[in-house]
């Protein structure tokens, strides 16, 4: 591969053992952060390690900055691939100092400038430069993972890899330490792969999602093409949450669906369809409002989240979907409701 991107994987294949994990995996990473999401066990975690040259892939190439580093039979040791790694606790040494931690990864012949390139990579992740001399015990978790980040960053890598980085923080703390790592990343101008089970994290920090399932991407594109465009039914449920309905396409190019007559987003064959419905397309009513045309269904139960609430409803005639609904008219488990699907729905075909 002669790509100048900051990764490259073609037809990677990896596993542990006899079982076979990562499946003739492609994925270009120009620049800036891309996310690979998936729910756990996909593969996400054995591709991030297989890049960074701590899992041996069984067939395939990877490049990194142009560089080949697994191809044919090469493989560089990890430590000469040129690539910051975060893994998802930090793993920052219990024993030294902030400032020792992140001078820990500079190469021999840079340590001389030691204390200029820790300043700079504190400051980089926006640190407070009285700190350097703290411990990690003596660090809030978000300080502590974006030490680990400094470290990775001080020798100026063209990749930086994330592992899971926020999931051991609390839901304010993990947002405001996310993107304090996107500015990062960007000041330093390193490109990253971020792998996260979390559909938020993903879609707001990345500038390419990639959506692993079974070890094999699905879909790889900007947030927004991922979420309004999913490639296919299995990745519009994923993505969002969607309720898949099956129904038709008439000859008009309307979906009929057991929520209704619905308006699709792009044209599809007429024919047996499937169409993807977001809670947050389909309106509830209760009471007597939920007659008057609504599809009629019994709730079958509540997510609170205070600001809003995520309700699941049985459909009278079997099927269930998942609506959103504002905190001020929350139903209860057994209450009947009434549906209305809002917007355009995506559909796909068959």
């Amino acid at each position: 591969m002669t790509s100048d991107a900051a990764l490259e994987i073609r037809g990677l294949e990896a596993g542990y053992g006899a079982t076979p994990v990562l499946r003739g995996v492609d994925l270009v990473v120009p620049g800036g952060v891309t996310s690979i999401l998936g729910s756990s066990g996909c593969g996400k975690t054995t591709l991030l390690r297989a890049v960074a040259g701590f899992v041996q892939p069984t067939s395939g190439a990877i490049s990194v900055a142009g560089t080949e580093v697994v191809g044919g039979r090469r493989s560089l040791p990890a430590r000469l691939r040129g690539i910051g790694y975060v893994p998802q606790e930090g793993a920052l040494f219990p024993h030294l100092t902030v400032a020792r931690n992140v001078a820990f990864g500079l190469p021999r012949e840079r340590r001389r400038d030691a204390a200029t390139l820790v300043a700079t990579a504190l400051e980089m992740v926006e640190l407070d430069p009285a700190l350097a001399g703290r411990y990690p015990h003596e660090l809030s978790g978000g300080q502590q993972q974006r030490v680990a980040l400094a470290r990775a960053l001080a020798p100026r890598p063209a990749l930086v890899l994330l592992d899971e980085p926020f999931s051991s923080l609390d839901a304010s703390l993990r947002e405001e330490t996310g993107r304090a790592v996107v500015r990062a990343l960007r000041a330093a101008d390193a490109a990253a792969v971020l792998v996260t089970h979390d559909q938020g994290e993903a879609l707001s920090l990345a500038d390419q999602v990639a959506v692993m399932m079974a070890g094999q991407f699905r879909q790889v594109a900007a947030p927004a093409a991922v979420y309004l465009a999913p490639a296919d039914p299995d990745v519009a449920a994923f993505i969002g949450h969607a309720s898949l309905l099956a129904g038709e396409v008439d000859a008009d190019g309307q979906g009929r669906s057991p929520l209704g007559v619905l308006d699709l987003r792009t044209p599809v064959a007429a024919g047996p369809a499937r169409f993807a419905v977001r809670s947050e397309q389909v309106q509830v009513r209760t009471g007597t409002a939920a007659g008057d045309g609504a599809t009629p269904g019994e709730v079958l139960d509540v997510s609170f989240f205070g600001h809003d609430a995520t309700i699941r409803v049985r459909l009278d005639s079997g099927e269930q979907v998942t609506a959103r609904t504002p905190a001020d008219s929350v139903p209860r488990a057994g209450d009947r409701v009434g549906l209305r699907v809002t917007g355009d729905v995506i559909a796909f075909a068959g």
